[in-house]
C-alpha cells in the first residue's frame, strides 16, 4: 500500500507539472538582426504618456453639461491629430500591457507560473534600441525596462513604493510628482551642459508613467469623482509637459506625443480579464509625423461609443496595443524592437508613400526574422524525416515574397508593396505559433498515455482486491522476463529517440512515464481475461446501461466546473434515484425527505455567486432556522428512552446553541456598525474570534453516537460559517447538512434493498467502536454509485454558492467580523476556512456511510481517484494559453483543482475520521461514574 500511494502521488504530481511545460513555455526567440527603415524619420524625439487603468470612454465621453473630461486631449484629437482605441489583450495588467506598448510583444505566458511578476526571459524595447530614454513614474514598472536594456543609456526616476497607497487622500498625488520632477528635470538641463547636449540628440525618449488614475480607480472605483478629477489633472499635467517642451526646443516641430494606457477597469474596480472596460484604452497621438484630424461622413464600428462621445464626424483608428511600438519606432528612426509582433498603423502616419512603404517593409523583415530563428531551432532538434515545415512559408516562398515587395517598391507600386507586407506578416506570425505549439500533441499524447495507463492500473487493483468479480489467478511466470524485457527495450528505444533530438530532460519523464504504467497493467492480463469472461456471463444491456450511466454522470461532474447549473441537473436526477432503484417502496417518508432536500439544494447552483450585494437578514433567518431545528432535535433526545443519553452531554448542545445565537448577533451588529461609519466593534471581534477557536473543542466534548456527534459538528461549523457569511450563502451548509443526514439513512434502505447486510440500528450507532476491519466486506456495484454521490457532493459544496477558482468571487466583506484592516494572508485564510467547512459536513456523513455499510475506506477512496483522474484528463486538454486572463488561469484552476481532489480527499478523510471518532473527556464528578 505505501508504494501504490507513493507512486500515485509522483505520477499525480508529474501530470500537474506537465502542463507548464506543454502549454506555458515562452515563445520569445533571440539572436535576431535588428532592423530600422533606411529613409530619415519625422521626429527626432517621442514623449510617451502612459495612464495607468485609465479607460478609452472615461477618456473621451462628455461630462453631463456637454463638457470634455479633458479638455486639451479634446483638442488635440479635433484640431491636431490622431485618435482611435487601442485593444488590449489579457492578462490587463500593468506589466504586460507596458511590455505590448514598449517591447511590441504581448504577455509571455510562461509568465503565469512567475505569477507575472518579473519577466520571465530578456527582450528587446523602443527604450532599449533609442539613444537616450528618461523615464518617470512607479517602482513598478520604470526598473523593468532598464534592466533588459543593453548599456547605460535608460534612466529611471521613480517615488518610493509606500506612496502607492489604495487608502491615501487622493493618489493624483502620484501624478503630480512625476509632472513636478519632469520640469524640474529640463530646467536642471540648462545648468547642465551634458544632459542639456543628451536632451538635444536625436532618437530621445521621454516615458511619463501616470499611476494615479488607477490607484484612484481601485480604492475609489472608475465612476466616482476621485477618478474623475484625476483624469483632468492629466490633462493639465500633459497640457504643461506638451508646451514645456515645445519651448525647450524652441517649437522645432520635432517632438511626436503619444498618450494611451496599459489597461482598463472593470465599474468594480479590478482589471485583469478581458471584459471591454478592461480591453478598451484611449490613443491620442499628435506632433511631428502624424497625420491631422481626417473628417468622415459615416464610420462604423460594432459599438456604439461614437455616437456617444460625440466624435462620429473624426476617423477613429483602432490598434492593436503591439502596434504601438512599431509606430513609436518608425517616428523615431530606431529599429523595430526585436520580439515585437506589432504592425505599424499606417493611417496614423503624415509622410510620404515611399516613407510608408519602405517603414512596412521593415516591419514585415522584422518578424519574418523571428520566424527563420525559430524555424531553424526546431529544425536542429527534429529528426530530419520526421520534421514537417509551415508550408506556406517555405525557403522559396520567403524569398519570392522579399523580391516582389521590393520590386514594387522600385516601381513606386507603394500600395501593392504594402499589401503584400501585411501579408507576409500575418503568415509569418501563423508560422511562429505554427513551430511554438510543435510538440504539444506529441507530449500531449504521452501524458495521456501515462493517465490511461494509470486509471486502468487503478481500476485492475479495485477488481482484484475488493471485489468478487475475479478469481485468485496464480502469477503466471514464464511471461513475465519475456515482458520485462519487451518494456524496457520500448523504454530504451524511446530515451535514444529523444537524446538523438537533444530535448530537454521533462521530455524524458512524459515520454517514459506511460512505460512502467503499462508494463504494471500488462501484468494484470490473466486479471482482465478473468474479468471479460465473468462480464460475458452478465446481460450486456445491464453492462452497457452502467457504462453509460458512468460517463454521463462525470460528464455532469465536468460541465459543473464551467456552469454551475449542471449541479442542478445532476441534483434534480438524485431527487428521482429512490423512485428509479424502487427504494420508496420500503422507505416512503425518507425517499420524500430526500427528494424535496435535493430539489431545495438545487436552488443554489442557480444563485448569482456570492459578493457585490450582502443581504444579512438572510443570515439572521439561517441562525435563526439553526436555532429552530436544534430545538426539535434536543427535544426528540430528551425525550427518547435513550440508556446512552447524558445530562453533561446536553449542556454541551446548549452550550453551541448559545454560541449559534451570539454568532446571529455579531453578523447583524457588525453589519450595522460598519454602515453608520462606526467601525468593527471590539467586543465583536473578541466574540467572533473566541467562537473561532472554542466550536472545534465543544464539538470533540459531545458524545460520539452518530446522530449526535454529527449534530454537534453541524451546530459548530455553521456557528463559525454564519460570521463568515455575508447573504444567501449562510443558507447552504443547513440544506446541505440535511441532504448528508438523509443520504446515511438511504444508504441503510440501499444495503437493505440490496440484500447486503442487515440494517445496524443506527440510533445506537457509536463511531469510536466502528473500525473493526473483520466486518468490512467486498464492493457492490452500488458502491460505485456511493463514491460517485460523494464526489458529486464534495464538488456541489466547492460550487455551490459560487465559481471559486475566479478570484473575483471572493467579497472581503464575509471576513468583517474578525478584522477590517487589509491583512492578505489572515483574510485569505478566514476565505478559506469558509470554503472548507461545507467540505467537512460532506466528509463526515461520507465518513458515517462507509462505517454503516461495512466498507473500508481505501476501496472507496480508489473508485473516487478513479472518477477525478478521468476529469482530470478531461481538464488537461481543456487547458488555455490564450484568451482571456481569467480563462487562463481558470483552466488552469480547474486542472489543479481536479489534480489535488485526491490529496485533498485523503486529508478531508483523516479530518472526518478526527472528528468523528475522538472524544475529549473531561473529569466529572464522581456520582457520575455509577451511569
Amino acid at each position: 500500500v505505501p508504494i501504490f500511494i507513493l507512486a500515485g502521488l509522483l505520477v499525480h504530481c508529474v501530470f500537474l507539472v506537465s502542463i507548464f511545460d506543454i502549454y506555458f513555455s515562452s515563445p520569445l526567440v533571440h539572436g535576431m538582426t535588428p532592423h530600422q527603415t533606411p529613409l530619415p524619420p519625422p521626429a527626432k524625439r517621442l514623449v510617451l504618456f502612459v495612464a495607468d487603468g485609465l479607460r478609452a470612454d472615461s477618456l473621451y465621453e462628455l461630462n453631463s453639461n456637454n463638457t470634455p473630461q479633458a479638455p486639451f486631449l479634446r483638442g488635440i484629437l479635433e484640431n491636431n491629430g490622431s485618435w482611435g482605441i487601442s485593444h488590449t489583450r489579457v492578462p490587463t495588467e500593468s506589466r504586460p500591457g507596458h511590455v505590448a506598448l514598449i517591447a511590441g510583444f504581448y504577455e509571455d505566458v510562461s509568465a503565469v507560473a512567475k505569477g507575472w511578476k518579473e519577466n520571465p526571459v530578456e527582450f528587446d524595447s523602443v527604450f532599449n534600441e533609442s539613444k537616450y530614454t528618461w523615464s518617470w513614474g512607479s517602482p513598478d514598472i520604470l526598473p523593468m525596462f532598464a534592466k533588459g536594456a543593453t548599456g547605460d543609456h535608460v534612466y529611471t526616476f521613480c517615488y518610493a513604493a509606500e506612496s502607492e497607497d489604495f487608502g491615501a487622500q487622493d493618489a493624483a498625488k502620484l501624478d503630480i510628482w512625476v509632472f513636478d520632477h519632469v520640469k524640474s528635470f529640463f530646467n536642471s538641463s540648462r545648468s547642465n551642459q551634458t544632459l542639456f547636449s543628451a536632451l538635444n540628440e536625436e532618437k530621445v525618449v521621454l516615458f511619463l508613467h501616470l499611476l494615479g488614475i488607477d490607484t484612484n480607480g481601485h480604492a475609489h472605483r472608475p465612476n466616482s469623482r476621485e477618478y474623475k478629477e484625476n483624469i483632468k489633472k492629466v490633462d493639465e499635467g500633459v497640457k504643461e509637459i506638451a508646451s514645456m517642451i515645445d519651448d525647450f526646443y524652441g517649437n522645432d516641430g520635432k517632438t511626436a506625443f503619444i498618450l494611451t494606457s496599459d489597461h482598463g477597469m472593470t465599474d468594480w474596480g479590478s482589471h485583469g480579464a478581458g471584459h471591454p472596460s478592461e480591453t478598451l484604452t484611449p490613443l491620442i497621438v499628435w506632433g511631428a509625423g502624424i497625420n491631422y484630424p481626417q473628417k468622415v461622413t459615416s464610420q462604423f464600428f460594432e459599438d456604439n461609443f461614437l455616437k456617444e462621445w460625440k466624435l462620429e464626424n473624426l476617423k477613429r483608428l483602432d490598434v492593436n496595443q503591439a502596434d504601438i511600438a512599431p509606430l513609436m519606432a518608425s517616428l523615431i528612426g530606431v529599429p523595430f524592437p526585436l520580439n515585437s509582433v506589432g504592425t505599424l498603423p499606417l493611417e496614423y502616419l503624415n509622410n510620404s508613400a515611399h516613407f510608408k512603404a519602405e517603414s512596412m517593409f521593415t516591419n514585415a523583415v522584422q518578424i519574418l526574422e523571428q520566424f527563420k530563428v525559430k524555424m531553424s531551432q526546431k529544425k536542429e532538434t527534429t529528426l530530419s524525416f520526421l520534421f514537417t515545415p509551415f508550408k506556406p512559408l517555405s525557403d522559396s516562398e520567403q524569398i519570392n515574397f522579399l523580391k516582389k515587395i521590393r520590386l514594387y517598391i522600385q516601381q513606386q507600386k507603394y500600395d501593392e508593396a504594402v499589401s503584400l507586407c501585411k501579408t507576409l506578416i500575418d503568415l509569418a506570425l501563423e508560422g511562429l505559433s505554427y513551430y511554438h505549439t510543435y510538440d504539444r500533441i506529441f507530449l500531449g499524447l504521452s501524458i495521456a498515455m501515462g493517465f490511461v495507463g494509470w486509471t486502468t492500473y487503478v481500476i485492475l487493483v479495485i477488481i482484484k482486491s475488493h471485489t468478487n468479480l475475479t478469481k485468485t489467478v496464480p502469477a503466471n511466470d514464464k511471461r513475465s522476463p519475456v515482458l520485462f524485457c519487451s518494456f524496457a527495450f520500448a523504454g530504451m528505444i524511446i530515451a535514444l529517440f529523444l537524446l538523438i533530438q537533444t530535448c530537454p530532460w521533462t521530455y524524458y519523464i512524459y515520454c517514459l512515464l506511460p512505460v512502467p504504467v503499462w508494463y504494471a497493467v500488462v501484468r494484470e492480463i490473466p486479471v482482465i481475461q478473468d474479468l471479460a469472461t465473468n462480464i460475458l456471463s452478465f446481460r450486456i444491456g445491464q453492462s452497457v446501461g452502467f457504462l453509460l450511466v458512468c460517463i454521463l454522470g462525470i460528464e455532469i461532474l465536468v460541465f459543473s466546473f464551467f456552469y454551475r447549473s449542471a449541479l442542478t441537473v445532476g441534483l434534480l436526477v438524485f431527487a428521482g434515484w429512490p423512485v428509479i432503484t424502487q427504494l420508496w417502496v420500503q422507505a416512503k417518508t425518507r425517499a420524500l425527505v430526500w427528494s424535496l432536500l435535493c430539489v431545495l439544494l438545487a436552488i443554489f447552483p442557480l444563485m448569482p455567486v456570492v459578493g457585490r450585494e450582502p443581504n444579512i437578514p438572510l443570515v439572521v433567518a439561517a441562525g435563526f432556522l439553526t436555532l429552530l431545528i436544534s430545538c426539535f432535535s434536543l427535544t426528540s433526545l430528551c425525550k427518547s428512552e435513550n440508556k446512552y443519553r447524558n445530562n453533561e452531554d446536553l449542556k454541551v448542545y446548549f452550550y453551541q446553541m448559545l454560541s449559534v445565537a451570539l454568532s446571529t448577533y455579531v453578523v447583524s451588529s457588525t453589519h450595522d456598525s460598519l454602515k453608520n461609519k462606526q467601525g468593527l466593534p471590539v467586543l465583536n471581534q473578541i466574540i467572533s474570534w473566541m467562537t473561532l477557536v472554542s466550536s472545534p473543542v465543544l464539538l470533540l466534548l459531545s458524545p460520539t453516537f452518530l446522530f449526535q456527534r454529527l449534530f454537534s459538528i453541524l451546530l459548530s461549523l455553521m456557528s463559525i460559517y454564519l460570521l463568515l457569511s455575508t447573504g444567501y450563502e449562510a443558507l447552504f451548509p443547513l440544506v446541505l447538512f440535511g441532504l448528508m443526514f438523509v443520504w446515511i439513512n438511504m444508504e441503510q434502505e440501499a444495503l437493505q434493498h440490496y440484500g447486503l447486510s442487515l440494517k445496524p440500528k443506527l440510533a445506537v450507532f457509536n463511531f469510536a467502536y466502528a473500525v473493526d476491519i473483520t466486518q468490512f466486506r467486498q464492493l457492490h456495484l452500488d458502491d460505485v454509485r456511493r463514491s460517485f454521490f460523494f464526489v458529486f457532493f464534495i464538488v456541489t459544496a466547492f460550487f455551490g454558492t459560487g465559481n471559486i477558482a475566479s478570484i473575483n468571487s471572493f467579497d472581503p466583506a464575509s471576513v468583517y467580523c474578525f478584522l477590517t484592516v487589509f491583512s492578505p494572508f489572515m483574510m485569505g485564510g478566514l476565505l478559506v476556512l469558509k470554503v472548507v467547512i461545507p467540505f467537512v459536513l460532506v466528509s463526515c456523513a461520507f465518513e458515517a456511510v462507509q462505517v454503516t455499510t461495512q466498507l473500508s475506506s481505501k476501496s472507496l477512496f480508489l473508485i473516487v481517484l478513479v472518477i477525478s483522474d478521468i476529469m482530470a484528463l478531461h481538464f488537461f486538454f481543456l487547458v488555455k494559453d490564450y484568451g482571456s486572463w481569467l480563462d487562463i488561469g481558470t483552466s488552469i484552476s480547474h486542472y489543479v483543482l481536479v489534480m489535488s481532489l485526491t490529496i485533498f480527499m485523503m486529508l478531508m478523510n483523516g479530518l472526518a475520521q478526527l472528528l468523528t471518532t475522538r472524544r475529549l473527556e473531561l473529569p466529572r464528578r464522581t456520582k457520575h461514574h455509577s451511569t
